[in-house]
């Protein structure tokens, strides 16, 4: 980077766990306590921990839904221990009657962002009732409430997106892992074609994460040709980072240098803004 001088890093997608099961009952989504929940319980301490030998400086702590399922009073009680480091993203069934009495809630608990599972490690394929219209009223609000929404979904569950994204354009979307798009194919990622497709819409952001620094060193694929799609595609100013730490099994700092390692071929304006602009965006709080 020019000058050697380090972006200021904001960690958008990492987690905490207690050890403590008593205080904090497990009720993972889909029934099934993910295996790196169980292996690697992080408490807000040592997420600090890591964070201060990583150099990230600020997080949006994301609700370990596979652990806690909805149920984000640890991820709560978290951020209140470091308010001027954290925030969190907690979760939710929008589905459930009472969501909209659940979003006050959290936000009186300090939330500025909201988190949908509808797949993952405990909760395999691709759940089909994002666009079900007893759920539109958890969009509108998180609309309203200036709540940006990550969605833990897979590149199939993008036509049912698409949907809810159209009705409700000042309700900004994350897609976590990017939606887990197909890459080793190399460029022009052509697997990948439903995920340019929707980059018209502004309300559509993408989360570069571990995943993603992952894959696309797989195959075919190079990190300078993909990030070179990323970026003409949809602009450094929809694009953010998170860890998924300690999901992924590595230690923050590994996670940070290997991001580096990828965004290598950026420019220092897009790094920065992929490495904190995009979230102070979304996420005012941590300013």
């Amino acid at each position: 980077m020019a000058g050697g001088q380090k972006p200021m890093i904001i960690d958008v997608h990492c987690h905490v766990v207690s050890p403590d099961r008593e205080k904090y009952p497990l009720a993972p989504i889909g029934g099934k306590q993910s295996d790196w929940s169980s292996e690697r319980p992080t408490t807000p301490e040592q997420l600090i921990a890591a964070m201060d030998e990583a150099g990230v400086d600020k997080a949006a702590v994301v609700q370990a839904s596979t652990a806690y399922g909805h149920n984000s009073s640890y991820l709560a009680d978290s951020i209140v221990k470091f308010p001027k480091r954290f925030t969190g993203v907690f979760s939710l069934d929008p589905l459930d009657s009472k969501a909209l009495e659940q979003m006050d809630h959290w936000v009186s608990r300090g939330m500025t962002g909201m988190r949908v599972f509808t797949t993952g490690s405990t909760m395999p394929g691709q759940q089909t009732w994002l666009d079900d219209e007893r759920a539109f009223p958890v969009w509108e609000k998180a609309g309203a409430l200036k709540l940006p929404i990550a969605m833990q979904m897979t590149a199939e569950g993008i036509p049912l997106l698409l949907k809810i994204v159209k009705a409700f354009p000042q309700t900004n979307f994350l897609l976590d892992h990017l939606a887990r798009p197909v890459i080793n194919d190399g460029a022009p990622y052509a697997k990948a074609q439903s995920l340019w497709d929707i980059a018209a819409y502004k309300n559509i952001y993408l989360k570069l994460t571990s995943r993603t620094v992952e894959h696309c060193q797989q195959g075919a694929s190079t990190p300078a040709a993909f990030m070179d799609k990323v970026l003409s595609t949809f602009g450094a100013s929809r694009v953010l980072w998170g860890s998924n730490y300690p999901a992924h099994d590595d230690t923050l700092k590994n996670i940070v240098d290997e991001t580096m390692h990828v965004l290598a071929s950026v420019s220092d304006a897009d790094r920065a803004q992929i490495f904190s602009g995009t979230a102070l965006d979304l996420y005012p709080s941590l300013k």
